[in-house]
């Protein structure tokens, strides 16, 4: 007797495309008008559409489903594509306060909310390129 275990992505718990272009929208919106965001907010062009777009493909495929960023863009090489941007502690806070909160709003599952959060306390710490 073989059992099956099934167990779902992220991106399946999500709710996949719908919910995870909700969360990038939400962020973006939170990083944009949160004066506490300011800091990542001006790493930023003005528009912010192209960087969401790329949230999205990333977060997509990051989180189990379509590989869409590596089909348009190649392996993300998360850190090497943010080093020309400084970051320290508070930019990693930053991002930080504006991605709970949108997970707070978007993601109905207490537990998955949970590890997503873990998950991007982990890359965001990654990415900090200077001390302090």
């Amino acid at each position: 007797m073989q059992i099956s275990k099934t167990q779902d992505t992220h991106y399946q718990r999500i709710g996949g495309e719908e919910k995870v272009r909700a969360l990038v929208q939400r962020f973006y919106q939170l990083m944009d008008g949160l004066p506490e965001a300011y800091g990542i907010r001006k790493l930023h062009a003005a528009d912010l559409q192209g960087a969401a777009d790329k949230l999205y493909k990333f977060l997509t495929g990051w989180m189990g489903g379509p590989q869409l960023y590596v089909e348009q863009y190649g392996h993300p090489m998360l850190r090497g594509r943010h080093l020309p941007f400084s970051i320290g502690d508070a930019e990693r806070d930053q991002w930080l306060l504006c991605m709970n909160q949108a997970l707070r709003e978007v993601v109905e599952e207490a537990a998955l909310r949970q590890e997503l959060s873990a998950a991007f306390a982990k890359v965001a710490d990654h990415m900090r390129n200077r001390d302090a």
